[in-house]
Protein backbone atom coordinates (compact mmCIF):
# COMPACT_ATOMS: atom_id res chain seq x y z
CA UNK A 1 0.00 0.00 0.00
CA UNK A 2 1.71 3.48 -1.16
CA UNK A 3 -0.98 5.93 0.92
CA UNK A 4 -2.78 5.60 3.98
CA UNK A 5 -5.21 3.52 2.61
CA UNK A 6 -5.70 1.56 -0.27
CA UNK A 7 -8.59 3.09 -2.54
CA UNK A 8 -7.70 1.07 -5.74
CA UNK A 9 -6.18 -2.57 -5.62
CA UNK A 10 -4.45 -4.06 -8.63
CA UNK A 11 -4.37 -8.15 -8.69
CA UNK A 12 -1.37 -8.90 -11.02
CA UNK A 13 -0.07 -12.32 -12.36
CA UNK A 14 0.52 -14.91 -14.77
CA UNK A 15 -2.71 -16.32 -16.62
CA UNK A 16 -4.45 -18.23 -14.62
CA UNK A 17 -3.28 -17.69 -10.79
CA UNK A 18 -6.98 -16.50 -10.21
CA UNK A 19 -7.12 -12.77 -10.34
CA UNK A 20 -10.56 -12.58 -11.98
CA UNK A 21 -11.59 -14.82 -9.58
CA UNK A 22 -9.76 -13.00 -6.72
CA UNK A 23 -10.51 -9.64 -8.07
CA UNK A 24 -14.55 -10.29 -8.16
CA UNK A 25 -14.23 -11.19 -4.33
CA UNK A 26 -12.10 -8.55 -3.09
CA UNK A 27 -14.53 -6.21 -4.95
CA UNK A 28 -17.75 -7.68 -3.14
CA UNK A 29 -16.19 -7.78 0.02
CA UNK A 30 -15.18 -4.07 -0.26
CA UNK A 31 -18.07 -2.66 -2.28
CA UNK A 32 -15.48 -1.62 -4.84
CA UNK A 33 -15.79 -1.45 -8.57
CA UNK A 34 -14.58 -4.28 -10.16
CA UNK A 35 -12.68 -3.96 -13.20
CA UNK A 36 -11.14 -6.87 -15.56
CA UNK A 37 -8.24 -6.23 -17.42
CA UNK A 38 -8.92 -8.66 -20.10
CA UNK A 39 -11.61 -6.50 -21.36
CA UNK A 40 -9.41 -3.71 -21.76
CA UNK A 41 -7.79 -5.71 -24.51
CA UNK A 42 -8.13 -4.86 -28.27
CA UNK A 43 -9.23 -7.20 -30.45
CA UNK A 44 -6.02 -7.78 -32.11
CA UNK A 45 -4.60 -8.95 -29.06
CA UNK A 46 -6.93 -11.24 -27.82
CA UNK A 47 -6.64 -13.10 -30.92
CA UNK A 48 -2.62 -13.48 -30.80
CA UNK A 49 -3.30 -14.87 -27.35
CA UNK A 50 -5.96 -16.92 -28.59
CA UNK A 51 -3.17 -18.36 -30.98
CA UNK A 52 -0.57 -18.80 -28.01
CA UNK A 53 1.36 -15.93 -29.26
CA UNK A 54 2.58 -13.82 -26.75
CA UNK A 55 2.58 -10.30 -26.45
CA UNK A 56 4.83 -7.36 -27.12
CA UNK A 57 5.46 -4.44 -25.52
CA UNK A 58 3.54 -2.92 -28.56
CA UNK A 59 0.67 -4.70 -28.19
CA UNK A 60 0.66 -4.34 -24.30
CA UNK A 61 1.57 -0.07 -23.48
CA UNK A 62 -1.88 0.85 -25.02
CA UNK A 63 -3.55 -1.48 -23.18
CA UNK A 64 -1.95 -0.78 -20.12
CA UNK A 65 -2.39 3.20 -20.62
CA UNK A 66 -6.43 2.26 -21.05
CA UNK A 67 -6.34 0.74 -17.47
CA UNK A 68 -3.92 3.62 -16.35
CA UNK A 69 -6.96 6.22 -17.76
CA UNK A 70 -9.38 4.00 -15.12
CA UNK A 71 -7.70 3.67 -12.59
CA UNK A 72 -7.26 8.12 -12.93
CA UNK A 73 -10.98 7.93 -12.97
CA UNK A 74 -11.13 6.36 -10.15
CA UNK A 75 -8.76 7.82 -8.26
CA UNK A 76 -9.99 11.42 -9.10
CA UNK A 77 -13.91 10.48 -8.55
CA UNK A 78 -12.22 8.93 -4.83
CA UNK A 79 -14.05 5.73 -5.84
CA UNK A 80 -12.64 2.15 -5.11
CA UNK A 81 -12.05 -0.53 -7.15
CA UNK A 82 -10.73 -3.52 -8.03
CA UNK A 83 -8.62 -3.80 -11.17
CA UNK A 84 -6.97 -7.42 -12.69
CA UNK A 85 -4.36 -6.63 -15.31
CA UNK A 86 -0.92 -9.45 -15.47
CA UNK A 87 1.10 -6.32 -15.34
CA UNK A 88 4.25 -9.30 -15.75
CA UNK A 89 7.61 -6.53 -15.92
CA UNK A 90 7.99 -3.77 -13.30
CA UNK A 91 7.89 -1.07 -16.09
CA UNK A 92 4.35 -2.17 -16.81
CA UNK A 93 3.29 -1.54 -13.33
CA UNK A 94 5.21 1.37 -13.03
CA UNK A 95 2.22 2.43 -15.86
CA UNK A 96 -0.06 1.72 -13.77
CA UNK A 97 0.93 2.85 -10.14
CA UNK A 98 2.57 5.90 -9.51
CA UNK A 99 4.25 6.79 -6.20
CA UNK A 100 2.30 8.21 -3.21
CA UNK A 101 -0.70 7.03 -4.11
CA UNK A 102 -3.54 4.55 -2.42
CA UNK A 103 -3.07 2.06 -4.92
CA UNK A 104 -2.14 -1.42 -3.41
CA UNK A 105 -0.43 -3.83 -6.06
CA UNK A 106 -1.48 -7.58 -5.44
CA UNK A 107 1.05 -10.04 -6.43
CA UNK A 108 -0.32 -13.85 -7.34
CA UNK A 109 2.30 -16.37 -7.57
CA UNK A 110 1.59 -19.65 -9.48
CA UNK A 111 3.72 -22.19 -10.76
CA UNK A 112 4.08 -22.59 -14.19
CA UNK A 113 2.67 -26.41 -13.70
CA UNK A 114 -0.59 -25.08 -11.84
CA UNK A 115 -1.13 -22.12 -14.04
CA UNK A 116 -1.33 -24.49 -17.36
CA UNK A 117 -3.29 -26.60 -15.35
CA UNK A 118 -5.68 -24.09 -14.48
CA UNK A 119 -5.92 -22.54 -18.26
CA UNK A 120 -6.59 -26.26 -19.19
CA UNK A 121 -9.50 -26.01 -17.71
CA UNK A 122 -11.28 -22.70 -18.46
CA UNK A 123 -13.91 -22.50 -21.13
CA UNK A 124 -15.03 -19.36 -23.24
CA UNK A 125 -11.81 -17.68 -22.37
CA UNK A 126 -9.22 -16.55 -25.26
CA UNK A 127 -6.17 -17.57 -23.39
CA UNK A 128 -5.58 -21.41 -23.33
CA UNK A 129 -2.85 -23.83 -22.08
CA UNK A 130 -0.22 -22.38 -24.47
CA UNK A 131 0.20 -19.49 -23.59
CA UNK A 132 1.20 -20.01 -20.24
CA UNK A 133 5.04 -20.68 -21.79
CA UNK A 134 5.55 -16.46 -23.10
CA UNK A 135 3.60 -15.42 -19.52
CA UNK A 136 6.47 -16.99 -17.56
CA UNK A 137 8.92 -15.92 -19.95
CA UNK A 138 8.22 -12.01 -19.44
CA UNK A 139 7.21 -12.06 -15.93
CA UNK A 140 9.52 -9.96 -13.52
CA UNK A 141 8.03 -11.12 -10.27
CA UNK A 142 7.68 -8.16 -7.79
CA UNK A 143 9.65 -8.33 -4.65
CA UNK A 144 7.54 -7.50 -1.37
CA UNK A 145 8.38 -3.82 -1.54
CA UNK A 146 6.39 -3.12 -4.87
CA UNK A 147 3.79 -5.68 -4.11
CA UNK A 148 1.86 -7.67 -1.43
CA UNK A 149 2.52 -11.26 -2.63
CA UNK A 150 0.50 -13.82 -2.20
CA UNK A 151 0.69 -17.55 -2.62
CA UNK A 152 -2.12 -18.21 -5.64
CA UNK A 153 -2.48 -22.17 -5.12
CA UNK A 154 -4.38 -21.37 -2.22
CA UNK A 155 -8.30 -21.12 -2.03
CA UNK A 156 -10.01 -17.62 -3.00
CA UNK A 157 -11.76 -17.11 -0.21
CA UNK A 158 -8.47 -17.86 1.98
CA UNK A 159 -6.38 -15.61 -0.02
CA UNK A 160 -8.76 -12.71 0.14
CA UNK A 161 -8.83 -12.99 3.75
CA UNK A 162 -5.32 -12.68 3.88
CA UNK A 163 -4.81 -9.77 1.58
CA UNK A 164 -7.66 -8.33 3.90
CA UNK A 165 -6.13 -8.66 6.88
CA UNK A 166 -2.49 -7.80 5.57
CA UNK A 167 -3.84 -4.72 4.64
CA UNK A 168 -5.48 -4.28 7.79
CA UNK A 169 -2.03 -4.81 9.42
CA UNK A 170 0.02 -2.58 7.38
CA UNK A 171 1.65 -5.48 5.13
Amino acid sequence: MTGPAAKIIVFTGVAGCGKTTLGRLAAGRLNALFFDGDDFHGAGAKEKMRRGEGLTDADRLPWLHRIRERIEGCLAEDTPAVFTCSALKRKYREILVRPGEPVLLVYLKLSPEKATERLAGREDHFAGPSIAGSQFAALEEPGAEEALCLDASQPPETLVLEMLERIRKGR
